[in-house]
């Protein structure tokens, strides 16, 4: 297969697919000639008296949700948005994000998945980078969105709209014609761009089209068998790419009802159990969802736990056997990739590894960190394929690195091939990538260091993942400082200052007279993380 073009080359900020492989991929009945939008509505044509969405806030049936988003979508319109317009989602797990997110779609315009607890030195960032001309908040909460977007919005080039939940545009009626835009989409164009995990500073852009995102939910759907009669729970963020391929899109794809609760589990078990689940998807953050008082209330209906985001410890399989539950394990990323444990899959393969990718077409190969030769056991998972990324946004001196010569994606993390009963797996083995994985949100540590080190005390800095029975990792910080240590507080107060999202906060700090390094002069951060376990473990 041709490897993508490079942006370096073609000055364009939008790496497209071979040509040969959008037709390889069409031949072969996987990606589909409609819009993100078109498929949506073909499916609430068959199904409109099922419920689409039921949330801790309402519920809409396939009908409602339809006739909704195409008010909106054609609101939007009249507010002077225009087909291929950039909107910036900050929103949590409610009806009416679902509600905008579909009718952000149907309007012609691009979804930015931004994370609610981003600040102003992502939001301004990535906002710019992608030319967002509208910022989507929604009001409440401990932190005040909606004036956080109107102050991002001063001095923004393009910023034009601060859209809030609750106060959506709504034609009523939709104009006859329809909501726009008509009906012609291009089925390879940018429909959403979701964000890297922000390896290297602030989050690389990661655009996904139409076709390939639809099949990238469709297969995940069919990998569970999924049916119309499927009710999936989702607790962890929805506009995250695994909210939306796993959760809003997958389901949708089948018919099925998305139970849409939050990360609370005291609010969201008691949901699963009214709604009666099916099936559920736990990020690390809910590794104990088994110890909750409320947890087999809401698994009488449950048929699978899907588990993804850490190695899953044997303990949590034990509990949900113990209960009659198959669990098996997802690995997956924005920039595409999926790798799964099908239900035929052998225990030991469900226990010990991610499983295999989702479709026929994907092609993974195990190389050599920084090389393109095969790796004899542990090397780096490399991928391309049907929905995995040609190419991140106006990237091109990082694309040059993240791809190899024949267009496989350098995904960062260290991978070996298991074998089992004949069938070979991928096990997930660490990662090259410095990240911080705080409760499946990744952490740049070298983006926590530069911002450490513009602390006018801080004269040296060394960040390293620091074990967290809940969370899998927190964010630990070695400094060498001029004058009296630094305190924990201290150090939150100069984050704060430069609005940096909270998530990325340091949460430890250790205080060195100078930072380790090997021998051949680099940070040693094997030794902090060990000398950092060892400590919260004594």
């Amino acid at each position: 297969m041709t490897a993508p073009a490079s942006p370096a080359r073609t000055g364009d900020p939008l790496v497209p697919y071979p040509a040969d492989a959008v037709r390889r991929y069409r031949e072969a009945g996987l990606w589909g000639s409609r819009t993100i939008p078109q498929e949506f509505r073909a499916v609430a044509a068959r199904y409109p008296e099922r419920d689409a969405v039921v949330a801790l806030d309402g519920r809409m049936t396939y009908a409602e949700l339809d006739l909704r988003t195409d008010r909106l979508a054609a609101g939007l319109a009249a507010l002077g948005l225009r087909p291929g317009d950039p909107v910036l989602f900050q929103v949590t797990n409610r009806l009416e994000s679902v509600v905008a997110w579909y009718g952000v779609l149907k309007a012609g315009l691009v979804p930015v998945a931004t994370l609610a607890a981003h600040r102003g030195h992502e939001i301004g960032e990535i906002s710019r980078r992608v030319g967002a001309v509208a910022h989507l908040v929604e009001p409440g909460g401990r932190f005040d969105l909606v004036a956080f977007a109107h102050e991002q919005q001063r001095d923004h080039p393009t910023l034009r709209h601060v859209l809030v939940l609750g106060e959506l545009p709504d034609a009523d009626p939709v104009p006859a014609d329809g909501p726009v835009p008509p009906d012609d989409g291009d089925p390879d164009g940018v429909a959403v761009h979701q964000l890297s995990g922000g390896t290297t500073g602030v989050p690389k852009v990661i655009p996904r089209r139409h076709a390939e995102y639809w099949y990238n939910a469709a297969a995940y759907a069919r990998t569970w068998g999924w049916t119309p009669d499927s009710r999936v729970a989702h607790l962890i963020p929805i506009i995250h790419n695994a909210g939306i391929v796993c959760a809003v899109h997958a389901v949708h794809s089948v018919g099925g009802c998305l139970v849409l609760g939050s990360p609370d589990l005291d609010e969201s078990l008691p949901l699963m159990a009214r709604e009666a689940v099916t099936q559920v998807l736990l990020g690390h953050v809910h590794y104990r969802a088994a110890d909750h008082p409320d947890f087999d209330a809401a698994a009488t209906s449950l048929t699978r736990v899907i588990l993804s985001g850490a190695k899953v410890p044997p303990r949590l399989f034990d509990a949900l056997e113990a209960r009659g539950l198959w669990s098996g394990q997802l690995f997956g990323m924005g920039e595409g990739m999926f790798l799964a444990t099908r239900p035929d899959a052998p225990r030991r393969a469900r226990l010990e590894t991610v499983g295999t990718a989702l479709s026929p077409l994907d092609e993974v190969r195990i190389l050599e960190p920084d090389s393109e030769e095969v790796a004899d056991g542990v090397g780096e998972l490399c991928c391309r394929g049907p929905y995995t990324l040609p190419g991140y946004y106006d990237a091109a001196e990082h694309n040059e690195r993240a791809f190899t010569g024949d267009g496989f994606y350098r995904t960062g993390d260290l991978a070996a091939w298991v074998e089992i009963d004949g069938e070979r797996y991928v096990s997930i083995e660490g990662r090259i990538k410095d990240l911080i994985n705080r409760g499946g949100e990744k952490i740049n540590a070298e983006e926590v260091e530069l911002l450490l080190l513009r602390h006018p005390r801080v004269s040296g800095v060394a960040v390293v993942p620091m074990p967290d029975p809940r969370l899998g990792e927190r964010t630990c910080a070695y400094v060498v400082v001029d004058g009296p240590e630094l305190s924990l507080a201290e150090v939150q107060e100069h984050f704060a200052a430069l609005d940096v999202a909270k998530f990325k906060w340091p949460e430890r700090i250790e205080h060195l007279a100078e930072i380790p390094r090997t021998l051949v002069g680099k940070i040693d951060k094997k030794a902090l993380a060990a000398d950092i376990t060892a400590k919260v473990s004594s």
